[in-house]
């Protein structure tokens, strides 16, 4: 088994590293937020009563994901989001979250709300789907 490679120095490809290990900082000893995953799906009346299109509750048939963080005593001016294909990287002065997600999604068409009442943070990303039998729209 032979690696090619564009510098002969390198000690591995930039294919063996995975996504979001450039965030990953051990030393890092801010605390690591509360959070939860929710999926959501778009149904009709043909889905709910009929089971046209053969969409089921699970996972595979949602189209988006939201990521609820609670943030307490956090200020919406504090809070750095980077968010790749794959990883969500949230920072503030007091937490840090490094979330690899478990789908990928489409970074660029997501948006995100802080509820100042509930110190929460919603990020909702739209999951990205090869189409297949179930995801076909």
């Amino acid at each position: 088994f032979q690696v090619k490679s564009e510098n002969k120095k390198n000690i591995w490809n930039t294919e063996e590293v995975p996504e979001g290990s450039e965030f990953d900082d051990t030393w890092d000893l801010r605390e690591q937020p509360e959070y939860e995953i929710l999926f959501k799906q778009h149904v009709g009346t043909e889905d709910v009563f009929f089971g046209m299109t053969g969409k089921d509750p699970s996972t595979a048939c949602c189209e988006d994901m939201v990521i609820k963080i609670k943030l307490p005593d956090t200020k919406y001016s504090d809070i750095t989001l980077d968010i790749q294909d794959k990883v969500l990287d949230l920072r503030t002065p007091k937490k840090k979250l490094l979330l690899h997600l478990p789908y990928p999604v489409n970074s660029k068409e997501g948006r995100a709300r802080f509820l100042s009442e509930e110190e929460i943070l919603e990020v909702t990303l739209r999951i990205s789907r090869k189409f297949d039998f179930i995801n076909f729209a």
